[in-house]
Protein backbone atom coordinates (compact mmCIF):
# COMPACT_ATOMS: atom_id res chain seq x y z
CA UNK A 1 0.00 0.00 0.00
CA UNK A 2 1.45 3.39 -0.47
CA UNK A 3 2.27 5.84 2.32
CA UNK A 4 -0.91 8.37 0.97
CA UNK A 5 -3.63 5.41 0.98
CA UNK A 6 -2.70 4.36 4.46
CA UNK A 7 -2.87 7.77 5.80
CA UNK A 8 -6.38 8.04 4.42
CA UNK A 9 -7.68 5.15 5.68
CA UNK A 10 -5.86 6.06 9.25
CA UNK A 11 -7.75 9.49 9.43
CA UNK A 12 -10.96 7.59 8.34
CA UNK A 13 -10.73 5.39 11.27
CA UNK A 14 -9.47 8.04 13.39
CA UNK A 15 -12.75 9.97 12.74
CA UNK A 16 -15.53 7.32 13.00
CA UNK A 17 -13.75 6.88 16.80
CA UNK A 18 -14.15 10.49 17.17
CA UNK A 19 -18.06 10.43 16.00
CA UNK A 20 -18.86 7.57 18.57
CA UNK A 21 -17.23 9.02 21.67
CA UNK A 22 -19.29 12.24 20.80
CA UNK A 23 -22.60 11.73 20.12
CA UNK A 24 -25.16 9.47 22.26
CA UNK A 25 -25.41 6.04 21.83
CA UNK A 26 -28.93 3.78 21.53
CA UNK A 27 -28.72 2.65 25.26
CA UNK A 28 -28.30 6.02 26.86
CA UNK A 29 -31.04 7.30 24.71
CA UNK A 30 -33.32 4.42 25.28
CA UNK A 31 -32.29 2.67 28.30
CA UNK A 32 -31.05 -0.08 26.28
CA UNK A 33 -32.37 -3.37 25.60
CA UNK A 34 -30.71 -4.60 28.07
CA UNK A 35 -30.78 -1.31 30.93
CA UNK A 36 -32.63 -0.94 33.41
CA UNK A 37 -36.04 0.49 32.49
CA UNK A 38 -38.00 3.12 34.55
CA UNK A 39 -41.78 1.83 35.28
CA UNK A 40 -44.67 4.82 35.84
CA UNK A 41 -45.26 5.34 38.82
CA UNK A 42 -49.03 3.84 39.84
CA UNK A 43 -51.30 6.89 40.73
CA UNK A 44 -52.45 6.36 44.15
CA UNK A 45 -55.98 4.66 44.97
CA UNK A 46 -58.17 6.39 47.31
CA UNK A 47 -59.04 3.94 49.95
CA UNK A 48 -62.78 3.78 51.25
CA UNK A 49 -63.65 6.16 53.89
CA UNK A 50 -64.23 3.97 56.88
CA UNK A 51 -67.39 3.76 59.03
CA UNK A 52 -66.13 6.01 61.91
CA UNK A 53 -64.86 8.86 59.18
CA UNK A 54 -68.92 8.84 57.72
CA UNK A 55 -70.18 12.26 58.63
CA UNK A 56 -72.58 11.46 61.56
CA UNK A 57 -76.98 12.28 60.68
CA UNK A 58 -78.92 13.95 62.80
CA UNK A 59 -82.51 12.45 63.25
CA UNK A 60 -85.33 14.53 62.55
CA UNK A 61 -87.09 15.84 65.69
CA UNK A 62 -90.44 13.68 66.16
CA UNK A 63 -93.65 15.07 64.50
CA UNK A 64 -96.46 16.29 67.76
CA UNK A 65 -99.51 13.45 67.83
CA UNK A 66 -102.47 15.64 67.32
CA UNK A 67 -105.38 14.52 69.95
CA UNK A 68 -107.90 11.83 68.95
CA UNK A 69 -111.47 13.44 69.54
CA UNK A 70 -113.43 10.61 71.71
CA UNK A 71 -116.54 9.27 69.44
CA UNK A 72 -119.74 9.55 71.06
CA UNK A 73 -121.02 6.11 71.99
CA UNK A 74 -123.15 4.26 69.62
CA UNK A 75 -126.95 4.11 70.46
CA UNK A 76 -128.20 0.50 71.55
CA UNK A 77 -130.07 -1.57 68.09
CA UNK A 78 -132.74 -2.01 71.13
CA UNK A 79 -135.49 0.45 70.41
CA UNK A 80 -136.24 0.05 73.94
CA UNK A 81 -132.64 0.51 75.60
CA UNK A 82 -133.70 4.02 77.25
CA UNK A 83 -137.94 2.98 78.10
CA UNK A 84 -137.78 1.99 81.72
CA UNK A 85 -139.71 0.11 83.96
CA UNK A 86 -143.07 1.36 84.44
CA UNK A 87 -143.82 2.07 88.47
CA UNK A 88 -147.07 3.18 90.02
CA UNK A 89 -146.04 7.05 89.03
CA UNK A 90 -146.56 6.23 85.58
CA UNK A 91 -149.88 4.07 85.71
CA UNK A 92 -153.55 4.43 86.76
CA UNK A 93 -154.83 1.25 88.05
CA UNK A 94 -158.48 -0.50 88.05
CA UNK A 95 -159.89 -3.79 89.14
CA UNK A 96 -163.15 -5.28 87.44
CA UNK A 97 -165.20 -8.42 88.86
CA UNK A 98 -164.53 -10.96 85.67
CA UNK A 99 -165.55 -14.48 87.69
CA UNK A 100 -168.16 -13.91 90.85
CA UNK A 101 -168.39 -17.77 91.86
CA UNK A 102 -164.59 -17.68 92.18
CA UNK A 103 -163.63 -14.16 93.13
CA UNK A 104 -161.94 -13.60 90.27
CA UNK A 105 -160.54 -10.15 89.08
CA UNK A 106 -159.29 -8.95 85.80
CA UNK A 107 -156.57 -5.93 86.86
CA UNK A 108 -155.89 -3.58 84.34
CA UNK A 109 -153.24 -0.77 84.25
CA UNK A 110 -153.22 2.10 81.67
CA UNK A 111 -150.05 4.44 81.16
CA UNK A 112 -151.03 7.85 82.36
CA UNK A 113 -147.83 9.48 81.33
CA UNK A 114 -146.31 10.89 78.24
CA UNK A 115 -143.22 8.50 77.65
CA UNK A 116 -143.05 4.85 77.32
CA UNK A 117 -142.67 2.29 79.92
CA UNK A 118 -141.75 -0.84 80.29
CA UNK A 119 -144.27 -3.45 82.86
CA UNK A 120 -141.99 -5.72 84.25
CA UNK A 121 -143.28 -9.47 86.24
CA UNK A 122 -146.26 -10.01 88.23
CA UNK A 123 -147.95 -7.05 89.92
CA UNK A 124 -147.80 -7.12 94.07
CA UNK A 125 -151.03 -7.04 95.63
CA UNK A 126 -151.94 -6.85 99.00
CA UNK A 127 -155.46 -7.29 100.80
CA UNK A 128 -156.41 -4.78 102.71
CA UNK A 129 -155.72 -5.12 106.21
CA UNK A 130 -154.77 -8.28 105.82
CA UNK A 131 -151.42 -9.85 105.93
CA UNK A 132 -149.29 -11.05 102.95
CA UNK A 133 -150.08 -10.80 99.43
CA UNK A 134 -151.32 -13.04 96.53
CA UNK A 135 -148.77 -15.18 94.84
CA UNK A 136 -147.29 -15.35 91.55
CA UNK A 137 -149.05 -17.23 89.12
CA UNK A 138 -146.94 -18.77 86.06
CA UNK A 139 -143.73 -17.34 84.66
CA UNK A 140 -143.26 -13.72 83.78
CA UNK A 141 -141.03 -13.04 80.48
CA UNK A 142 -137.36 -11.68 80.79
CA UNK A 143 -136.75 -8.07 80.65
CA UNK A 144 -136.14 -8.12 77.08
CA UNK A 145 -139.59 -9.20 76.10
CA UNK A 146 -141.40 -6.97 78.61
CA UNK A 147 -144.70 -5.44 77.29
CA UNK A 148 -143.77 -2.08 76.16
CA UNK A 149 -146.56 0.33 77.43
CA UNK A 150 -146.68 3.71 75.18
CA UNK A 151 -148.77 6.24 76.41
CA UNK A 152 -152.52 5.51 76.55
CA UNK A 153 -152.30 1.96 76.02
CA UNK A 154 -152.86 -1.05 78.70
CA UNK A 155 -151.49 -3.90 80.29
CA UNK A 156 -153.66 -6.69 81.97
CA UNK A 157 -153.09 -9.22 85.36
CA UNK A 158 -155.77 -11.70 86.66
CA UNK A 159 -156.22 -12.40 90.10
CA UNK A 160 -157.70 -15.36 91.25
CA UNK A 161 -159.55 -15.85 93.78
CA UNK A 162 -161.83 -19.14 95.68
CA UNK A 163 -164.73 -20.57 96.55
CA UNK A 164 -165.52 -20.11 100.47
CA UNK A 165 -164.24 -22.46 102.40
CA UNK A 166 -165.01 -20.62 105.74
CA UNK A 167 -161.27 -20.33 106.21
CA UNK A 168 -160.95 -16.67 104.57
CA UNK A 169 -162.13 -13.13 104.97
CA UNK A 170 -164.05 -10.80 102.73
CA UNK A 171 -161.72 -7.60 101.82
CA UNK A 172 -163.43 -4.70 99.80
CA UNK A 173 -159.92 -3.64 98.24
CA UNK A 174 -156.74 -4.27 97.13
CA UNK A 175 -153.68 -2.65 96.79
CA UNK A 176 -151.33 -2.87 94.06
CA UNK A 177 -147.40 -1.88 93.49
CA UNK A 178 -145.20 -2.81 90.25
CA UNK A 179 -141.99 -4.63 90.02
CA UNK A 180 -139.28 -2.38 88.89
CA UNK A 181 -136.35 -4.50 89.78
CA UNK A 182 -135.23 -2.07 91.57
CA UNK A 183 -135.45 -0.53 95.37
CA UNK A 184 -137.56 2.22 94.07
CA UNK A 185 -140.30 3.67 96.79
CA UNK A 186 -143.88 3.49 95.11
CA UNK A 187 -146.88 4.59 96.25
CA UNK A 188 -149.70 1.80 96.23
CA UNK A 189 -152.55 2.31 93.99
CA UNK A 190 -155.82 1.48 95.91
CA UNK A 191 -158.80 -0.56 93.95
CA UNK A 192 -162.07 -1.14 94.88
CA UNK A 193 -162.90 -5.37 95.05
CA UNK A 194 -166.80 -5.82 96.51
CA UNK A 195 -166.78 -9.19 98.54
CA UNK A 196 -163.29 -10.19 97.38
CA UNK A 197 -162.53 -13.74 99.30
CA UNK A 198 -159.40 -14.09 100.56
CA UNK A 199 -158.49 -17.79 101.15
CA UNK A 200 -154.76 -18.38 102.65
CA UNK A 201 -152.61 -19.52 100.45
CA UNK A 202 -155.27 -19.60 97.37
CA UNK A 203 -155.17 -16.28 96.27
CA UNK A 204 -152.93 -15.71 92.78
CA UNK A 205 -152.01 -13.38 89.97
CA UNK A 206 -150.81 -13.99 86.70
CA UNK A 207 -147.85 -12.07 85.12
CA UNK A 208 -148.92 -8.79 83.09
CA UNK A 209 -150.41 -9.38 79.40
CA UNK A 210 -151.09 -7.05 76.72
CA UNK A 211 -154.25 -8.71 76.81
CA UNK A 212 -157.21 -9.46 78.94
CA UNK A 213 -157.74 -13.14 77.63
CA UNK A 214 -154.80 -13.85 78.04
CA UNK A 215 -154.66 -12.44 81.64
CA UNK A 216 -157.63 -14.46 82.72
CA UNK A 217 -156.47 -17.98 81.03
CA UNK A 218 -153.89 -18.50 83.02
Amino acid sequence: MSTVRRAAVVLAAVSALALTACGPTDDDAGGGAGGPSASPTKSATPSAPSASSKPSTTSEPAKPTKPTTPKPPKSSTDPDFDVFPCSTFDVKFTAALAEPTTSSYLLKITNKGTKACRVLGHPVVTFGSLDGQATERGTAPGIEDAIRLDPGESAYAGLMGGANDGKGKTVDSIEMTMNTESDLAQTPLKASTPGLYVSPHKNSVTAWMDNAEDALSL
